[in-house]
């Protein structure tokens, strides 16, 4: 004896599909046509699809069965939402060109009650068909009709009560809301935000040496505590059924290099050393101490940890770091990377040093080189015929706080002593968009159109192949095929996942609009100022202002 189906189905072979809502997912079949045309639109598909709440399915996996239209069931999602009754009733009522019946008080001279039953169930709304009367029904013909609806729990009499008085439609039951579970959690036992911060001694003095740039850990500190997940309360519909609750979910403890879990929910460092902590991962990183600085006799430095040189960088040396670097010395066209870096004796660049920083960098001076920092760049005295990138922030301050020639670019201010020279040399600042974000849209931006021109390619020979019997080609030709077929739905989902990344740049990128650059010294003639894409050339001096757009003009203003 067959078994009785116990899912839901939508259409059928005379409308040309059948959905096949089943307990281990959705299914989809689309029949051919005799005719070669469809009997229904992708949007009926997808119209079908929001009824039953399914949202995870793809949408060139749909287009791919309607067009093939196979005959046999394919499974596009693992989830649903069943509707409410009331809906298989109309798609019936509308199949068989009827219409659904409302249901009817006791009398000719009352209106219609309609009894409406929200998606979730969990709230029954009354309202009044005041084409079959317009007398004032009473609470039982409402309790009545709660009754033929199933609507046995959370029936709201007060309101019913007040409901009867007016023929405006009321909320008559209210479900139980499922009280889901808390999600487990880590305490961190430890403060990041102090990095960078000058150390201040018991006298109040500032010590702008002590830049306080690691945060160092003993032996057997515990570092983080799992706070537990909670468990859920099941709600109840207006039905009376139970409605489920989701409880907290777990957490995995963050164990990273050098750490240990003790019992089950504390995490406890197992060497001295420096916090470094990704989000994911929590790990301690040794602190790498170099005494007679980067040169042929240490070679290039790649270190998982924080790197402190008590020397100079010479010419040609890369410098690599996960943690912070530390150069006591000078930099002397090399290649340094870490996520901050402070180099106390400055940098010469010779046109070939490279410092990159996660986070910031700081210098007593910089000629000639390439800089480029997430966040902040700080120079202590000056900054000559150099490249300087800083997300946010880059103050040239101290001594002479002179930035003459080459680029500085920031994403929100730039703050200088003196901004050019008596000589009129060409120097360039740019503040109101984060370099590093333009350089990260334009990638993107390459990166979706050779997505978009190689999956085109595969569609058009995909489409060219569906009209050849594929099965007389040659066995590597086929495979060929195939694997051509499942590379378009990964190239789809790199498009679509860096679309929405150049969405969240432009609007980061358009939010940027507050730009300014302070000069509290003079601004020579031949600097060019460019302030959120307004730009200004400057031919005469100005001496302690500030710079800012105003009405689409680079306006100079007092200095703070």
């Amino acid at each position: 004896m067959d078994e009785e189906k116990n899912f839901r189905t939508v259409g059928g072979q005379k409308a040309g599909y059948l959905f096949e809502f089943k307990p281990d997912g959705v299914f989809l079949t689309v029949y051919p046509s005799v005719t070669g045309e469809l009997s229904f639109e992708l949007s009926d598909m997808r119209q079908i699809l929001q009824d039953f709440d399914v949202l995870d399915y793809d949408i060139v996996e749909l287009s791919r069965l309607v067009r093939e239209a196979s005959g046999h069931p394919a499974k596009i999602s693992e989830s649903f939402q069943e509707p409410p009754e009331e809906y298989f009733a109309r798609m019936e009522a509308k199949q068989e060109g009827e219409e659904v019946e409302e249901l009817e008080g006791s009398s000719n001279s009352y209106p219609g009650i309609i009894v409406e039953v929200s998606k979730d169930r969990l709230e029954a709304k009354v309202r009044y068909d005041m084409t079959k009367g317009t007398k004032l029904p009473s609470t039982q013909m409402i309790m009545d009709a709660l009754q033929e609806k199933n609507v046995v729990f959370g029936i709201d009499l007060a309101a019913i009560e007040t409901g009867v008085k007016s023929l405006l439609p009321f909320v008559a039951a209210k479900g139980q809301p499922p009280v889901h579970g808390e999600n487990a959690y880590i305490d961190r036992r430890f403060d990041l935000g102090v990095k960078g911060k000058p150390v201040v001694d018991q006298y109040d003095r500032v010590d702008y040496k002590n830049l306080n740039l690691f945060v160092m850990v003993r032996r057997n500190d515990v570092l983080a505590v799992r706070i537990p997940q909670t468990q859920g309360t099941p709600g109840k519909n207006v039905y009376g059924d139970e409605v489920a609750a989701r409880n907290g979910r777990p957490i995995p403890m963050p164990e990273g290099k050098n750490t240990r879990v003790i019992g089950e929910d504390e995490l406890i460092a197992t060497i001295d050393g420096q916090v470094v902590d990704t989000g994911r991962i929590i790990s301690v990183d040794p602190h790498l101490v170099l005494k007679n600085g980067v040169n042929m006799g240490t070679g290039n430095i790649d270190f998982t940890g924080s790197i402190e040189i008590k020397g100079d960088v010479e010419q040609g040396f890369l410098v690599k770091a996960t943690g912070d670097i530390e150069i006591t010395g000078t930099v002397n066209g090399a290649v340094i990377e870490g996520r901050n870096v402070l180099v106390s004796g400055g940098i010469n660049g010779q046109n070939r040093c490279r410092i990159r920083a996660k986070e910031d960098i700081r210098a007593a001076f910089v000629e000639t080189a390439e800089l480029s920092a997430d966040r902040d760049i700080y120079i202590n005295d000056v900054a000559l015929h150099s490249q300087l990138r800083a997300g946010k922030r880059i103050y040239i301050e101290g001594k002479k706080g002179q930035l003459t020639g080459g680029l500085a670019a920031a994403g929100e201010e730039i703050k200088a002593t003196q901004l050019g020279n008596q000589a009129t040399v060409i120097t360039r600042v740019a503040v109101g968009v984060d370099p590093n974000l333009q350089k990260e849209y334009r990638e993107a931006c390459k990166r979706v159109e050779e997505a978009k021109k190689r999956l085109q390619q595969i569609t058009q020979t995909l489409n060219t192949l569906s009209k050849i019997d594929i099965s007389r080609l040659p066995e590597e030709r086929i495979s060929q095929i195939n694997a051509m077929t499942r590379s378009q739905f990964p190239l789809a989902g790199q498009i679509k996942r860096d679309e929405a990344k150049m969405k969240k740049l432009e609007h980061e990128l358009s939010e940027m609009k507050n730009g300014r650059i302070l000069v509290s010294g003079t601004l020579y003639p031949g600097v060019r100022v460019t302030i959120n894409s307004v730009r200004r050339n400057f031919d005469a001096e100005a001496k302690h202002c500030s710079l800012s757009v105003v009405e689409d003009r680079v306006e100079i203003g007092l200095y703070p």
